[in-house]
């Protein structure tokens, strides 16, 4: 059973990798407005792990735009890169558990394997996103054969080994979604993180991923409602799986709309769409901002 606190806290934490565009003023509206209804906190955390795509610029320009839309967090903004300690200690408390392992097959490896299981006819699982399942070569290697690989020169990941982990966990998983998944899921929804295969926690070159850091920052802050685009809403399910692991709290869950653009496609950096900063510019105000991203949202 979820056990909230008195006073909820929500959170907007966007990775300083591009400017934001209009599918993040959405959420972190969202996210300030609610706040603000329940006499509730709202966070600001930069997600800046990935150090090769983050800038400061960005980091710069994700304060000046929120400003500029009127809302405003509580002081210090916590930074993902300031934090790096923290998550190698949960991997470590992972491995201890015996849930995760080291894996070398580049991306190259993967489509090789899976093109040559599905020649001789087998019918590869993809995750929800469409990619196939990682195969699990490393999977059964001895303590000793693990530490040979992560001691070796190739770059090398930790996965969940999530069969292991669903069987460890035991009871079922599920949270409490006040928001909708894509076709309408809301109310109790069952968790699904073998859907997913063995994800990755950490890389060598990179102390954690976006699904590790994210339950440990969320439980530290004490996150209790989780507002985010539907994108993320089948990730859910390995959020539930690592939380249950770690014995961290279960936040509610409301996933919203994504906006889209004028081709069907939702919003994003790497594609350069037009950014909060471009409406600013443009003699927009912060009220057109809020018109545009509301309408309809759910």
């Amino acid at each position: 059973m979820t056990i909230l606190p008195e006073q909820p806290v929500f959170r907007f934490a966007p990775s300083p990798n591009g400017l934001l565009h209009l599918g993040h003023a959405l959420s972190a509206i969202l996210n300030h407005d609610m706040a603000a209804a329940t006499n509730g906190r709202f966070l600001l955390r930069i997600e800046d792990i990935d150090r090769a795509r983050c800038r400061p610029e960005f980091e710069a320009a994700i304060f000046e735009d929120l400003a500029w839309l009127g809302l405003a967090w509580e002081q210090p903004v916590r930074r993902q890169s300031d934090h790096l300690d923290l998550y190698a200690e949960t991997l470590q408390r992972l491995r201890t558990m015996g849930v995760v392992y080291p894996s070398i097959m580049t991306r190259g490896d993967i489509r090789s394997a899976v093109a040559a299981a599905e020649a001789e006819g087998t019918v590869w699982p993809r995750d929800p996103d469409g990619s196939p399942l990682y195969p699990g070569h490393e999977r059964e290697l001895s303590p000793r054969a693990q530490a040979a690989l992560v001691a070796g020169d190739r770059p090398y990941t930790w996965r969940l080994d999530v069969a292991k982990a669903i069987k460890l966990v035991a009871e079922p998983l599920t949270w409490r979604e006040t928001g909708a998944g894509p076709t309408g899921e809301t109310g109790l929804i069952t968790a699904d993180p073998a859907g997913w295969g063995d994800v990755i926690l950490s890389r060598s070159d990179a102390p954690s991923s976006y699904h590790l850091s994210v339950v440990v920052d969320d439980a530290l802050q004490g996150v209790t409602h989780v507002v985010r685009g539907r994108d993320l809403y089948l990730a859910t399910s390995v959020h539930r799986l690592l939380q249950r692991l770690l014995d961290l709290p279960e936040p509610v869950y409301l996933h919203h709309r994504l906006v889209l653009g004028p081709d069907g496609r939702k919003l994003s950096k790497s594609n350069q769409d037009t950014g909060i900063a471009a409406f600013r510019v443009a003699g927009r105000s912060p009220a057109d901002v809020r018109a545009m991203v509301l309408e309809g949202a759910s």
